[in-house]
């Protein structure tokens, strides 16, 4: 069933597991980790298809280390204001490699401490996992923090891309 904001769907079996992707005209409203099993794109809507299947192809080069950054277009009109603003600052300011913590988020923000935990709340929120980083996301003191795919599948992401960070220097 495809979801209100969406005209079109796609389960695509990555490395880490299925992952449902759902988009309208606009681009992608969704990459979630689901159950279900790889299907084809559906839907009658060829703008909406063609999305989902860029939003496949680039998940896969990310996922093969081909691709640090992401270019589909994404459609964030179902979050709200705030949601959007944590989300994309965070995009904008924890690249590739990099990792944060909630604290550093929320100063990023120009928001107080004590609004670390609605923070943390739109990160929980994120709908479109991998495309927009929340596994970047770690606790004040490193430690992994929850995540919509699971914790290992955070660990696995975050191992992917300091992977090319660990390589030797030197000829």
């Amino acid at each position: 069933m495809i979801s209100d904001t969406a005209i079109a769907r796609l389960v695509y079996g990555s490395t880490l597991g299925n992952l449902l992707i759902e988009a309208n005209q606009t681009g992608i409203t969704l990459v979630a980790f689901t159950d279900e099993l790889p299907t084809e794109s559906t839907g009658e809507n060829s703008t909406a298809r063609e999305h989902l299947e860029t939003a496949a192809d680039q998940i896969d080069e990310y996922l093969t280390g081909e691709r640090q950054q992401f270019t589909v277009s994404m459609d964030l009109t179902d979050m709200s204001a705030f949601d959007r603003e944590v989300l994309r600052t965070l995009e904008a300011t924890t690249g590739y490699g990099r990792t944060t913590t909630y604290g550093a988020l929320t100063r990023q923000l120009g928001r107080t401490p004590a609004d670390a935990r609605k923070i943390g709340g739109a990160l929980a929120r994120n709908r479109l996992l991998i495309l927009l980083p929340c596994h970047r996301v770690l606790g004040a003191d490193g430690s992994l923090t929850g995540y919509a795919g699971g914790l290992p599948a955070k660990r696995a992401l975050l191992d992917l891309e300091s992977a090319d960070l660990l390589l030797p220097l030197g000829g």
